[in-house]
């Protein structure tokens, strides 16, 4: 009896360790996700600055969608028509609850000309958040880290 209650006990302390540690885990793939996409978005903007991407007129200079990002435009400075790739994959947001959407489908994506406090999608992607309505370890909102 006494070693039914002690296991008893230790399953009810492990179940939300576990779920703590996944949560973990999953806020630390959720930071990286963001992390390398938000550089590409930043690699690409400096391309078009530089001039190895064409800036169009009246446009941002930031990229038109996500895809474009791993999927690679020309490079204007390369006579056999290079492309300039900013990622190799595309990351999905971990906390995004349907397996079966791509990658560009799981993000929230903020244009140039949306104000910061209510992103909208546009012209182009000059942000990304995860569209969790659920909060992190530290209490802030997912889709405002």
């Amino acid at each position: 009896m006494v070693t039914l209650a002690i296991l008893a006990l230790l399953a009810s302390v492990a179940v939300p360790f576990a779920q703590l540690v996944q949560q973990r885990q999953k806020e630390a793939e959720l930071r990286s996700a963001l992390r390398d996409i938000r550089s590409a978005i930043d690699a690409y903007k400096q391309a078009v600055k530089d001039g190895r991407i064409p800036k169009i007129e009246g446009e941002s200079g930031y990229p038109p969608t996500l895809d474009t990002l791993w999927q690679g435009v020309a490079d204007q400075t390369k006579i056999n028509s290079g492309k300039l790739y900013f990622l190799r994959r595309l990351p999905r947001d971990p906390l995004y609850p349907e397996p079966a959407a791509t990658a560009a489908e799981t993000w929230g994506l903020r244009s140039y000309d949306s104000p910061a406090d209510e992103p909208a999608a546009g012209n182009d992607v000059f942000d990304v958040y995860s569209l969790s309505p659920r909060s992190g370890l530290n209490g802030v909102p997912y889709r405002e880290w």
